[in-house]
């Protein structure tokens, strides 16, 4: 059973930058594709950012260029760096993967966007 901790959300001003990280346990890091995904209040859950095994990413048009993902397989970790934060960033953003036995999620952690 794979474990996702979130931590690293919280209020910025917009422009700001704020750097998500996610945790995870209970399983070969380094063997498992990571995402992150938002839920702003009243709507769907998104697709918000993508890596790899082999470090490939991808984004949609909403936060492309202003996003980033990565991982570090040595401390089981994967980071999202959020620059040139908007007011409609704010959601909360949940930690994602997936393997033949299940979807798994972290709990989620808040960021604000608003001055």
């Amino acid at each position: 059973q794979v474990q996702l901790v979130e931590s690293g959300g919280g209020l910025v001003q917009p422009g700001g930058s704020l750097r998500l990280s996610c945790a995870a346990s209970g399983a070969i890091f380094s063997r498992y594709v990571m995402g992150w995904y938002r839920q702003a209040p009243g709507k769907q859950r998104e697709f918000v950012a993508r890596i790899t095994t082999e470090g490939n990413t991808d984004y949609p048009d909403s936060v492309k260029g202003r996003f980033a993902i990565s991982r570090d397989n040595a401390k089981n970790t994967v980071y999202l760096q959020m620059n040139s934060l908007k007011p409609e960033d704010t959601a909360v953003y949940f930690c994602h993967t997936f393997d033949t036995r299940g979807v798994y999620w972290g709990q989620g952690t808040q960021v604000t966007v608003s001055s």
